[in-house]
Parts: structure tokens; C-alpha cells; sequence
């Protein structure tokens, strides 16, 4: 059985930076599971189910040096009791000090195998370069997107969220998107801030939905994957002060940060009432001040 602590909870935002009408509450799925949080246990659930019930022995998939998927698949392994691989883009990694991620990965067993950023691109060439004892292991795409979770992550909503007009989450692959999307009623829109630039997402959601009820924010440009400048660390600091709620760097606090830079500009074309979705992700904060105490840098993520 694949189970969970406690269910999300709902937490209105009061920030000093929320001007006018706008109303922000903050689903916290960071706090379902200690290990697996927020859409990563949501993308997990029936995958894992799914392997118990058809006897494979390991899990096989793929990420970067901060994934917050591989940390999240090599906790589940440790959890429920199968093997896991992760194939981890950047061969140079094989020789360095492990990031504080994939130290976790191989606390929890994770088996690490690291291949060059142009073989990673080829997954099926990626797959054929690795040699492990399991021929018949089961593989989890990249961010951990595929049917049975998006199946996972139409279940984030629940029916009193009914009451918000726009649903707003971070984007890294579109699975979680999708599964929203999926869950959505007629009167709410789905509004994605894309903090990865990846020309296939729009397709990816399509694959999975059928309604036009959502929309894609693009942040790369400014904040997102590897890109923490010192206003959002600030920004980071000032929402944890105010609120407790302590922002993943990757995804939470580059999509409410954007929001609310759009809100200044006049450019938030969406919805007042609107529903965030906190999808966890913690684990790459010890990764990020690393990071920064490496480049010499004053600046720490609060955690």
C-alpha cells in the first residue's frame, strides 16, 4: 500500500507584496510525505502500485544533479522495498564530490549512472549504455510524467477547491499540469508557469487533456532551473518571515515571484481568486546554498 501522512491543506497567502484584489491560498502538498513530497508522491503513487502489483524488482529513470524526481523515486525504492537506478545527465559528476541530491539518492540506494548531456538527450541510446543485472526493470520517464501520474495528480484537487477561478502551478515536464487540468471544473482556468524552456510541454499536456480551460507563463528567462538571482532569494526570505512557508527554489518561489511581478506590471490577465500549488521539492535547497557558498556568494535559501 502506498501511503501518505496527511492530506494537503489550504493556507491563505497575507503577504505584504499582494496588492489590491488579489487573493492567493497555497496548497501545501510540500507536507504529505516527508520524503516523497507534493507532485512527486502524486506522480508516484500508481506507478509504484503498478510495480508492486507486476513483480518488478527495480525502477530505472532519469535526471539532472538536482532532480527533485530522483531523490523522490530513490525514497520510494528505500520505502517499498525495490531496487532503483537513476541515470543522471553529466558524465563530469562521476568524478566530483556528490551534490547534497544525489548523496541522497545513494543513501537511499539509488545506484547512480552518469552519462554525457548529448547521450542524455537520447533516452533510448541513454538506456542502451547502461548495464545493470536487471533485465526487465521498470522505467519512469524524466520528471516522472507519464499516465499513471497525471492519473496521480488529478487527484491534488479536491471538491472545496471548487471555489477558486484560476489554478496556478509551476512546470517543469506538464504532467502535473495535465493532471489538474484533468480535475478542473468548467468555470476554473489552469495557469503553468514554465520555469524549464522545453518546446514539447504544450504537446505533452495535449496528450493527456482535451479542454482549453489552461494556459503557459513562461519564467525561464529570469528565474527557474539554475537561475536563483539575489531578488528571489530575498524575495524567498521575506515570504518565510511573513508566512513560515519556506519556497523550493525551482519551482514554488520562481512561480509566485513571477506572479507577482506580473501583478505589478498590470500583466496578470487571470483570475483574482486563485489556488497555488505548493509541489514540495525541498531536498534541492541544501543543493542551492552549496551552490552559492561555492561562487563565494553571502546569499542563503532559507530552510
Amino acid at each position: 500500500m502506498f501511503n501518505y501522512q496527511q492530506p494537503s491543506v489550504n493556507q491563505i497567502l497575507r503577504l505584504q507584496e499582494i496588492e489590491g484584489e488579489l487573493e492567493i491560498t497555497l496548497k501545501r502538498e510540500d507536507q504529505i510525505h516527508p520524503d516523497i513530497s507534493g507532485n512527486k508522491w502524486r506522480k508516484l503513487k500508481y506507478n509504484i502500485q503498478h510495480v508492486k502489483q507486476n513483480g518488478h524488482q527495480s525502477v530505472l529513470t532519469f535526471g539532472g544533479a538536482f532532480s527533485n524526481h530522483l531523490a523522490a523515486v530513490a525514497a520510494a525504492g528505500h520505502q517499498y522495498g525495490f531496487q532503483t537506478h537513476g541515470i543522471v545527465r553529466g558524465e563530469e559528476l562521476e568524478t566530483q564530490t556528490l551534490n547534497p541530491t544525489l548523496q541522497y539518492c545513494t543513501h537511499k540506494g539509488m545506484a547512480l549512472h552518469f552519462v554525457s548531456r548529448t547521450l542524455y538527450r537520447n533516452k533510448k541510446q541513454a538506456l542502451a549504455s547502461v548495464i545493470i543485472d536487471d533485465k526487465n526493470p521498470y522505467i519512469i520517464p524524466e520528471g516522472g510524467t507519464n499516465a499513471l501520474a497525471v492519473n496521480g495528480c488529478a487527484e491534488i484537487l479536491t471538491s472545496t477547491d471548487e471555489e477558486f477561478d484560476v489554478l496556478a502551478i509551476a512546470v517543469g515536464t506538464g504532467g502535473t499540469m495535465a493532471g489538474l487540468i484533468q480535475s478542473t471544473s468548467d468555470h476554473q482556468q489552469v495557469v503553468g508557469f514554465q520555469v524549464v524552456k522545453d518546446v514539447e510541454i504544450p504537446s505533452r499536456i495535449r496528450t493527456f487533456v482535451s479542454n482549453d480551460r489552461w494556459s503557459l507563463v513562461p519564467t525561464y528567462d529570469e528565474v527557474g532551473y539554475a537561475k536563483t538571482p539575489k531578488a528571489l532569494i530575498d524575495f524567498a526570505h521575506s515570504v518565510a518571515t511573513q508566512t513560515g512557508v519556506i519556497l523550493d527554489p525551482l519551482y514554488t518561489a520562481p512561480m509566485l515571484w513571477h506572479l507577482i511581478k506580473k501583478r505589478k506590471e498590470n500583466t496578470w490577465s487571470f483570475g483574482n481568486r486563485l489556488l497555488m500549488i505548493h509541489t514540495g521539492g525541498h531536498q534541492s535547497i541544501k543543493g542551492i546554498n552549496q551552490r552559492l557558498a561555492q561562487q563565494g556568494s553571502l546569499l542563503r535559501w532559507p530552510c
